[in-house]
């Protein structure tokens, strides 16, 4: 008995076969981040409780925190931004490879927190860097980190988290900011930084 197998083959067009790649590829990468924590306030002292067993991060994968943004996928800024830090973060965010994500934690990057009338801190860090995701408190406790965690994964699987899209698009406007708050040219010319 000869047993014939009649498949309908249906070519994709090349924009339905990079959708298809497009959301492999956000799959695999909501599966596997890799974090670059700028701990600058005092929010960095929940991500510790967000690795540990009882919340274990790490079983969303989530891997732990990379030497050099080169090597890492979000990068998490825990509190309150100086002028001087800033320069920091945007050397860093910029070092990173696309796609990039940036977390903010706690009230301080949304509005300043408790330093929102203090000339050295930054209110508004959507202004100089584009923020995929908000965790609101002050300071957020580790099921909000969590949750928040979640909610990037849900959005990088979904193809939402867009800010470094964001960031290349109105690259012009983010750069004008940057210089504006720290008063000139953002990058240091120095033997360091050459």
């Amino acid at each position: 008995m000869k047993s014939v197998m009649q498949t309908n083959f249906v070519p994709m067009t090349k924009e339905e076969l990079n959708a298809k790649w497009t959301n492999i590829g956000n799959y695999f990468r909501a599966n596997s981040i890799w974090m670059l924590m700028y701990c600058t306030g005092c929010c960095a002292i929940e991500l510790p409780q967000a690795m540990t067993s009882r919340y274990d991060m790490e079983r969303l994968g989530m891997g732990g925190p990379m030497a050099t943004p080169r090597q890492a996928d979000v990068i998490l800024v825990t509190g309150y931004l100086s002028l001087k830090t800033l320069r920091r973060v945007i050397y860093s965010y910029e070092q990173m490879s696309d796609p990039k994500y940036l977390v903010a934690f706690g009230s301080c990057p949304i509005n300043g927190g408790i330093y929102h009338d203090a000339h050295a801190v930054i209110n508004q860090l959507d202004q100089y860097l584009p923020v995929d995701l908000f965790i609101a408190g002050c300071m957020p406790k580790p099921e909000a980190v969590m949750n928040g965690f979640q909610d990037l994964i849900t959005m990088i699987e979904e193809g939402s988290a867009t800010g470094w899209k964001d960031y290349h698009a109105n690259f012009e406007w983010y750069k004008q900011n940057q210089k504006d708050a720290v008063g000139g040219e953002v990058f240091i010319h120095d033997e360091f930084h050459e």
